[in-house]
C-alpha cells in the first residue's frame, strides 16, 4: 500500500468513527454510549477508535466539533446567496431565510442541539464553543452582507450585527416553537411561510423608504 492510500484509509476510518459516534451519542447519550457499539457501527475494531481519539470524552468533543463545522459550512454557503446581484432583495432574503430554517431543522442539527442540552452539565464549555463556531460566525457573515446591502441602498437604518441577530431570531423563534425541539416535522411550505413573514417584518424595519429601490 502506498503512503497516500494509507493516509486516505486512516482519514476514511476517522470519518466513519465520527459519523457513527454522533449517531450513538445522539441516541444513547454520552454516559450510556459504548465505544464497542460505536466501533461496530463504524465498521472498525474497538482499538481503532482509541488509536484515533484516545478516550470517549475526546471522541465526544471531536464529534461536536465535526458537526459544528458541517453546520457552519452549510449556513455560510446559504448566506453567500445574498451576494448575488439579483433577484430583488426581498426574494433573496426569503430564499436565504428559508434555507437557514432548513439547516436549523435538519435532523442532525436538532440532534446536536438536544445532545448539547442533555450533556450541558458534563461539558458546559461546549455550548459556548458551538455558539462561537456556528451561531456567531454565521451572524458575522449575515452582518457583513447586511452592511453591503445597506451601502447599496437596499437596506437602511441598521446596525449590521444587531440586524443579523434580529433576522436570525425572526426565523428560529417560530421554527423552535412549531417544531418542539425537533419532535414535530415542519414542512417545506411552512418553513418558507416563516421565512416570508420574517423577511416582511425585517424589511418593515430596515427596508428602504421607497421599496421600489430594492435590488
Amino acid at each position: 500500500m502506498t503512503a497516500g492510500r494509507a493516509v486516505r484509509g486512516r482519514i476514511d476510518k476517522r470519518e466513519a468513527i465520527l459519523r457513527a459516534a454522533f449517531d450513538v451519542f445522539a441516541r444513547e447519550g454520552f454516559a450510556a454510549a459504548g465505544v464497542d457499539v460505536i466501533a461496530a457501527e463504524a465498521g472498525v475494531a474497538k482499538p481503532t477508535v482509541y488509536n484515533h481519539f484516545g478516550d470517549k470524552e475526546t471522541l465526544f468533543r471531536e464529534v461536536v466539533a465535526a458537526e459544528s463545522a458541517r453546520a457552519l459550512a452549510e449556513n455560510l454557503a446559504v448566506v453567500e446567496l445574498l451576494r448575488a446581484p439579483d433577484p430583488p432583495v426581498r426574494d433573496r432574503l426569503v430564499e436565504v431565510g428559508t434555507r437557514i430554517a432548513e439547516c436549523y431543522t435538519e435532523d442532525r442539527s436538532w440532534a446536536l442541539r438536544r445532545l448539547l442540552h442533555t450533556e450541558i452539565t458534563r461539558f458546559p464549555d461546549l455550548v459556548g464553543v458551538v455558539r462561537g463556531e456556528v451561531a456567531d460566525r454565521v451572524g458575522e457573515a449575515l452582518a457583513d452582507q447586511f452592511a453591503r446591502l445597506s451601502l447599496s441602498g437596499a437596506l437602511r437604518g441598521l446596525d449590521p450585527a444587531s440586524a443579523a441577530e434580529q433576522f436570525t431570531a425572526l426565523l428560529t423563534g417560530p421554527v423552535e416553537g412549531r417544531s418542539r425541539m425537533g419532535t414535530v416535522v415542519v414542512g417545506a411550505d411552512e418553513l418558507r411561510a416563516v421565512a416570508e413573514a420574517a423577511v416582511d417584518t425585517f424589511l418593515a424595519a430596515f427596508g428602504p423608504a421607497d421599496r421600489s429601490s430594492e435590488d
